[in-house]
């Protein structure tokens, strides 16, 4: 398995590690109900360092990246950042990534671990046919990324640096130097926490980790591995690349038709188009386990005996104490309260559709 630059660290502190797409990552520390609560109640840590980097940097940067992917870019800010999703020619989720605007000609594209290289080869393909004058580096081996989140995550990070980031706007970044280095903090997340993005020199990235949970302590930070981030966005209705979504799936039948702008030419929209006109089939909806039990990942759903879907993630949700999940269910069992039940090993557990997103806090703002 391959291994972050904090992986010894992970060791030392008695993580459970597990292999997570073929990366050696820490599942949990003390446990995920522990770690859950800890973040929406005060701040927890996650290394995530095994996520991809990819820069796109020269004069038709822009005209690339709109091509490649669905999201109208052009309006977008330096130090700001936008979610978008990057498609097969047949309307398929590649993934969904986060693209930071550097400068005007300079973008960093933030993807999942398991789709980076497979990204980085869509993406440059792309390139080389269009001759597009720009040029692409995945730094994703040199470069370091921490996820601070939690009510007290601002408290924490302002004690290693005098930036304003009481100031900083939601899905915004801003360049700096921690530890005498040069680095990026975005207020972004998977947790549906207020929280922070840290990117630095992965040579360094150890000693920011020591440094914020050493200066984290009187403010109840703690690390948090994977299973509490599962639980965390899976209450906040983010999905999991993968798992909720894959090449198979648009993004229209999930919960990203917003990231969408047919008016401009990008891969795979002829597809999403045709889809529009001809009417969905299925749709990603929300669901509540009303009965004993949880849904999980792959179990059938039924609408009185018709088999109507399909579970791709489920969970018992701490923050709200039950049990939640996301399916693929026929479009016209789609509707908010209609009353499901989830085939749990022998038996079926009475559910409900309900909307997204589970957990919502007071003041968590959208992306722009």
């Amino acid at each position: 398995m391959k291994k972050t630059p904090l992986y010894e660290k992970h060791v030392a502190l008695n993580a459970k590690i597990i292999d997570f797409g073929g990366w050696a990552m820490p599942v949990q520390y003390t446990n995920v109900i522990d770690e859950h609560k800890t973040t929406r109640t005060a701040a927890t840590l996650f290394d995530i360092c095994h996520m991809g980097e990819i820069t796109v940097r020269g004069s038709q940067a822009l005209d690339l990246l709109q091509l490649a992917l669905t999201r109208n870019l052009q309006t977008q800010e330096t130090g700001q950042i936008k979610l978008s999703a990057l498609l097969t020619e047949n309307g398929g989720i590649i993934d969904d990534l986060t693209v930071y605007k550097l400068a005007p000609d300079y973008y960093m594209l933030v993807t999942n671990a398991t789709t980076c290289d497979r990204d980085w080869q869509w993406i440059n393909a792309l390139r080389k046919a269009r001759e597009f004058d720009c040029t692409l580096e995945n730094i994703s081996d040199k470069t370091g990324k921490l996820d601070l989140q939690g009510p007290s995550a601002c408290k924490i990070l302002r004690t290693l640096t005098n930036c304003d980031l009481n100031n900083l706007q939601y899905y915004h970044f801003t360049e700096l130097t921690l530890l005498g280095k040069p680095a990026i903090i975005s207020r972004s997340g998977y947790t549906g926490e207020d929280g922070f993005e840290i990117y630095a020199p992965a040579a360094i990235i150890g000693d920011i980790w020591d440094r914020i949970l050493t200066e984290g302590i009187i403010f109840g930070l703690k690390p948090a591995g994977l299973g509490a981030r599962d639980t965390l966005r899976l209450e906040a209705g983010m999905l999991l690349n993968g798992q909720d979504m894959m090449e198979d799936v648009t993004p229209l039948e999930v919960p990203y038709g917003w990231l969408i702008d047919l008016d401009k030419e990008f891969i795979g929209a002829e597809t999403l188009k045709a889809l529009k006109l001809s009417g969905l089939k299925k749709k990603m909806v929300g669901l509540e386990v009303t009965g004993r039990g949880i849904a999980r990942h792959g179990y059938k759903v039924f609408l009185g005996d018709r088999e109507i879907g399909i579970v791709t993630s489920g969970t018992f949700a701490p923050t709200l104490n039950k049990a939640i999940g996301l399916a693929f269910v026929d479009i016209d069992c789609s509707a908010p309260d209609t009353e499901i039940t989830i085939a749990i090993r022998d038996s079926r557990a009475p559910a409900k559709i309900v909307k997204l997103p589970f957990y919502k806090r007071n003041r968590l703002k959208t992306e722009g």
